[in-house]
């Protein structure tokens, strides 16, 4: 076997296999040419025939929800029903709190300080911190907790499942309400992360500091909330410089 047999072999794997496919395929070989080499089965490397395979990675910008699919999801829930309040008191933590699935799904009634208007959030790593409670977000949860939340629930979380038993919703239920009140809204249907980015996208577009965007998500890595810089196009075309045209090089 040559090295031309092992490219060969590869390009022909590449007019019917997914790159992935591929980038599998040749590190299966790699190491197949090592074993084979260590065990004298071949009396030469090949190893370096095996073609690096490149993939195109998706865009790392954070995409949100934009402020009408928002407002689609929230219009979607019925209010008038017991899971159109606490779909849509989940919906509005979600966008304007900038809450993960799961802190939502963890967060508890005694979390709620309504005397201060604060509410306590049980982040990633048990770290603990208080929020600002908007008047919009407190008024559909006290709505919610007047008239959805079952009395017979026995456990402390607020936000729980409406048919018996009455188990505290989790992350992946979070996941699935959020997911259906996008099919109501007639919206391709997106998890309750995209919420997030959507809020941080509308702090970005009015301007608001990082630092006080990382405050708001949460990010113990500043460079997390660094990301949300490249979000707003519009400002960073005015940073890039123009294409020289031909004998303009100097």
């Amino acid at each position: 076997m040559s090295a031309g047999d092992v490219v060969r072999a590869l390009l022909a794997e590449g007019e019917t296999r997914a790159p992935a496919s591929v980038k599998k395929f040749s590190s299966a070989l790699r190491a197949f040419f090592r074993f084979c080499l260590v065990t004298g089965e071949l009396d030469h490397d090949l190893t370096g025939a095996t073609l690096v395979t490149r993939q195109c990675l998706p865009s790392l910008l954070p995409m949100g929800a934009k402020p009408a699919q928002i407002q689609a999801l929230l219009a979607a829930c019925d209010r008038q029903s017991t899971a159109g309040r606490r779909d849509y008191a989940v919906v509005l933590l979600l966008a304007r709190l900038g809450l993960r699935a799961g802190e939502v799904a963890g967060l508890r009634l005694e979390d709620i300080d309504w005397h201060q208007g604060e509410i306590l959030i049980r982040g990633k790593g048990s770290t603990e911190e208080r929020l600002p409670l908007p008047v919009d977000v407190g008024d559909a949860v006290a709505d919610y907790l007047a008239h959805a939340r079952p009395a017979d629930a026995m456990h402390r979380e607020v936000f729980c499942a409406l048919s018996a038993p009455r188990r505290r919703l989790t992350s992946p239920s979070v996941w699935i309400l959020v997911t259906r009140a996008c099919t109501r809204a007639g919206i391709d249907p997106f998890g309750p992360h995209k919420l997030r980015h959507g809020l941080a996208e509308q702090m970005v577009a009015a301007e608001v500091s990082l630092a006080a965007i990382g405050q708001v998500l949460r990010h113990v890595d500043p460079a997390t909330t660094a990301n949300y810089a490249r979000v707003d196009v519009a400002r960073l075309r005015t940073l890039a410089q123009s294409w020289p045209a031909a004998g303009d090089v100097s």
